[in-house]
């Protein structure tokens, strides 16, 4: 709690007999500033500084600042934010907790006390990315799939076990268990949190930052919450305060209600899109208005999961009934629940649909409008109209498609409404049966022969199919996204019965699967009778957690793999999620399309992205006669009845009453000892990573960066996804040699994200994306370079031209265009491009947790100047580089500029240090580095 309290704001709040301590906002409303009118968001943000203040890192001027916060100033003042809890899923998790071991060592190591590199803060890890969709189709998919995760994670797992029972105040949510927003959203998440000391309860805002982006989804709940780097949840685990600026808030009123047909899904690919447009990175956007009470929980939740693809640090709504209901039917206590609805109303923080705060910006949507969409093929704020999808699919199709149909029918929009539409085939009863893989392929062309006609796939069980550009091979109903919402899962599954009824049958081209968030989902289907609909059409559960949104998708089935390989086919996925960026969901899928539940299931009947869902058929149904999306879509009206119906609040009490405990699996794991964990040289898995070696308690001064050379010359649009490894390692990568020199077999790689513990394998596999494109190396797709270190620089992978760029002692540059970084928090794409010895990025502009977490790895962001990039200033990207006046932070000063000379081009670039603390960072060559010693100095 705060050491001072300047504004005498500490009271105590009475709920039905029990005391809290609280402090009061409207004690600073009582020194004349107006808290009445600020924005929910900010006023949890005052309660922050209002409780931590301390007259150092937080002080009563800080607290002025943001209570008089001016609605159309551009941010300016920075303030300390500390979060009451940090969660963590295992991607981000595994890497974040190694760095915690390895600080404890580093501390003895400089005579400090390990012991203080403990977490301070409640700190909770799902464990929920590693389950990958190796088995679908079957009743035995799940336990198969979790079954193979455990093998493959073994290390990782004990590791985590270790760091579980290592430090305190860490808790682990064991695999198979759910995803991590869902499980935040339905159990870990208080909305009014609170602590016993001395004798006294505090009561207070829940607040969280997570290392995963899609952390902003309990911001449905009215949490103030959103994603950070690795590296920067790992200094809030050790109680640093997160610096930031006092961020603009687009006041967003919602008017109206979803018309039938429109499901949330639908919504928020809307918002996404109006969000985009309007540009509200590193913005607060709060909803409002008399809309939001039609707005139900899960859909509130599903609009703040996707904070990300519109940029905005977080997208809240306040509290009110909506969310004390979804709070008594998810299990929490009617104690918790009084004390939130109390807390609200003394606060300020319960919404008045009538009242009109202060914004920096505001826009408008009556949910009426919002019509069925879809988005993609590579971006997911790219909304298309349902109604328009078909053409969409065949305009975006040129960009893929390397030899197209003949003259006059190409694949490009001008032209594709005279696209020869063709007619959907008939299919017999074998061919509506779940494929089983074989080895038999149709012929490849003749080389140079141009294929015109779609490509005859025949399968084990006498199933026959033809497959074609955009045939869709992938549908999941995945990522808590929209398996967190009931009302569009429901959706789905009667959709389904609706279809197995009619006699409709997934293609036997589509792999199709059901990864939930929480086990409550199958506890639901399983009541409502509908799970054996799902499974008719291949929709079986294949794990909870993330898969195919994460790139988790598995193998596709062998023949339509080697039918995509054999003849160039760009064909697609539909899944549920929030990602769809390129090369993210398959290596050999080119087209991703994210949808409602409901609609990936439609998808999945009709196999193909080249169809009209409105006027085309799906296919004929058990009477020969063509069934249509309209002929099975379930009404609201019915999807509403089966879910009050089948949804109890006794399947959350349930289904969380041991959520920390695991299977027997789990809690039969061997379980490392010891507050200092013992490396394993062996270890392809966790190994020590290097930040902190030969470390000295002073820093040495910053300098200047001279005779740089470009590591990758990059576009627009660049994402974490691009840059940090993820996915599954290619037998023909450097992580796959290193993997094979330390006796790993093929079949035993794994993917990136289980072994982001091994910085080893992660390096390797920085900027190896397959659809990454560096103009340095024209004419390549994928982790290429030059390397001028060699006579004819010639092109070689990116890790092994920083391994020679190393050795000779140069330093590195990124040159990038607008919203670089964007996408998920990842923390290797930071860790991979310093390790890979890059020292600066100059971009045209970035993603907010990207540029930060540079930063916090002690990598200089540059911004070119206004209107300018690396074409209009003439780069080329074969100049050397020198970056002068970085040393005034030396001096205590952070210049907006610097100065970059290239070749015979000099310009000035800004400086991207954008608060005091960030300074500091990089000064001390990162953000641990930092940590480590204002805690050695601390005794």
């Amino acid at each position: 709690m705060a050491s001072v309290n300047s504004f005498g704001s500490r009271g105590v709040l009475d709920v039905n007999g029990k005391p809290y301590e609280i402090f009061r906002l409207d004690a600073v409303a009582a020194a004349g500033l107006d808290v009445a009118s600020l924005p929910y968001s900010l006023k949890i943000l005052l309660e922050n500084l209002l409780r931590t203040e301390n007259g150092a890192d937080i002080t009563a001027d800080d607290i002025r600042a943001l209570a008089a916060w001016d609605a159309n100033a551009e941010p300016s003042r920075e303030i300390a934010f500390t979060p009451a809890r940090v969660v963590l899923q295992d991607f981000t998790g595994v890497p974040a907790v190694v760095d915690l071991a390895a600080m404890r060592e580093a501390m003895h190591a400089l005579g400090g006390d390990a012991s203080r590199i403990n977490p301070l803060a409640p700190v909770e890890l799902v464990i929920d990315h590693s389950v990958i969709v190796d088995v679908f189709g079957s009743a035995q998919a799940f336990e198969r799939n979790v079954d193979i995760e455990y093998e493959r994670n073994l290390e990782r797992y004990q590791f985590l076990r270790w760091g579980q029972s290592a430090f305190d105040d860490f808790k682990v949510v064991p695999p198979g268990t759910g995803i991590v927003h869902q499980v935040n959203l339905e159990h870990l998440s208080r909305v009014v949190f609170t602590q016993d000391d001395e004798g006294l309860t505090a009561a207070y805002p829940d607040t969280c930052v997570g290392t995963d982006s899609h952390t902003p989804m309990v911001n449905g709940l009215g949490v103030v919450a959103w994603g950070v780097g690795g590296i920067e949840a790992e200094a809030a685990m050790l109680g640093q305060p997160i610096s930031m600026l006092i961020p603009r808030v687009v006041g967003f009123k919602l008017t109206g209600s979803l018309p039938e047909g429109s499901t949330a899904t639908d919504l928020v690919l809307t918002i996404t899109e109006r969000l985009r447009q309007h540009r509200v990175v590193g913005k607060f956007v709060e909803f409002y208005g008399p809309g939001v009470a039609a707005v139900p929980l899960a859909n509130r939740a599903t609009i703040g999961n996707m904070s990300p693809e519109y940029g905005s640090t977080i997208a809240i709504f306040p509290i009110d009934d909506v969310t004390l209901r979804y709070m008594e039917l998810t299990g929490r206590s009617p104690e918790q629940v009084a004390l939130v609805e109390a807390y609200a109303k003394e606060q300020g923080l319960w919404h008045d649909p009538q009242m009109e705060l202060r914004y920096s910006e505001r826009l408008e949507l009556d949910l009426a409008t919002v019509v069925p969409s879809i988005a993609g093929p590579k971006r997911p704020q790219d909304r298309i109209s349902l109604s328009e999808a078909k053409l969409a699919f065949r305009g975006a199709l040129a960009a893929y498609v390397d030899e197209p149909r003949q003259t006059p029918h190409g694949y490009d929009k001008a032209v594709a409404e005279s696209f020869p539409a063709s007619d959907p085939p008939a299919y017999s009863d074998s061919e509506r049966r779940s494929a089983q893989p074989t080895d038999h392929v149709a012929e490849a062309p003749a080389s140079g022969q141009r294929r015109r006609e779609p490509v005859a796939v025949a399968f084990s069980d006498g199933a026959q199919g033809q497959i074609d550009h955009g045939s869709v091979v992938i549908a999941a109903i995945t990522s808590c996204t929209n398996t967190s919402n009931p009302t569009v899962m429901m959706a789905a599954a009667l959709l389904a019965k609706n279809a197995v009824d009619k006699g409709l049958s997934r293609k036997p081209w589509v792999k199709t699967s059901l990864a939930p968030g929480s086990r409550v989902v199958t506890d639901y289907y399983d009541r409502a009778g509908l799970t054996p609909y799902l499974e008719a059409l291949g929709f079986n559960l294949v794990g909870y957690g993330c898969t195919t949104c994460i790139g988790n998708s598995g193998p596709l089935i062998p023949e339509v793999s080697k039918a995509v390989a054999a003849h160039d086919l760009s064909v697609a996925s539909v899944l549920s999620g929030n990602r769809n960026f390129e090369g993210r969901i398959h290596a050999e899928v080119k087209m991703n399309y994210l949808m409602s539940p409901p609609l990936v299931v439609a998808y999945a009947l009709a196999g193909t992205m080249d169809i009209d869902l409105f006027n085309d058929p799906l296919g004929a149904g058990k009477d020969g006669q063509d069934v249509y999306l309209k002929d099975i879509w379930p009404s609201a009206a019915e999807v509403a009845a089966v879910v009050d119906a089948s949804i109890v609040s006794d399947m959350y009490k349930s289904g969380y009453a041991d959520v920390f405990a695991g299977d027997q699996r789990w809690q039969q794991l061997p379980t490392p000892q010891g507050d200092v964990f013992e490396w394993d040289p062996a270890s392809t898995y966790v190994r020590k990573p290097p930040y902190f070696l030969d470390m000295p308690r002073e820093p040495a001064p910053v300098a200047d960066i001279a005779g740089a050379r470009v590591l990758a010359m990059l576009g627009d649009s660049v994402t974490t996804d691009h840059i940090s490894p993820a996915g599954s390692i290619a037998r023909n990568s450097p992580a796959a040699a290193y993997l094979a020199e330390h006796g790993v077999a093929p079949a035993d790689f794994n993917s990136y994200g289980s072994r982001r513990g091994n910085h080893e394998v992660m390096i390797r596999g920085t900027f190896a994306n397959v659809r990454l494109r560096n103009q340095l190396a024209q004419g390549t797709e994928g982790g290429y370079t030059r390397d001028f270190t060699q006579a004819g620089a010639p092109v070689v992978t990116i890790f092994e031209a920083s391994r020679s760029y190393q050795a000779a002692g140069t330093p590195l540059v990124i040159l990038a265009g607008k919203e670089y970084g964007s996408g998920s928090s990842r923390d290797w794409a930071a860790k991979g491009t310093v390790l890979l010895g890059v020292r600066a990025v100059i971009a045209e502009s970035y993603e907010r947790i990207h540029r930060s977490n540079l930063l916090g790895m002690g990598v200089l962001p540059l911004q070119y100047p206004e209107g300018q990039n690396a074409q209009t200033l003439g780069l080329t990207g074969e100049e050397a580089y020198d970056i002068l006046g970085v040393t005034a932070l030396n001096e205590g000063r952070t210049p907006a500029t610097v100065k970059v000379r290239a070749g015979g081009v000099e310009f000035d670039a800004l400086l991207r240090i954008d608060t005091p603390s960030e300074a500091s960072y990089y000064r001390h060559g990162g953000i641990m580095q930092y940590v480590l010693r204002s805690l050695l100095g601390k005794g």
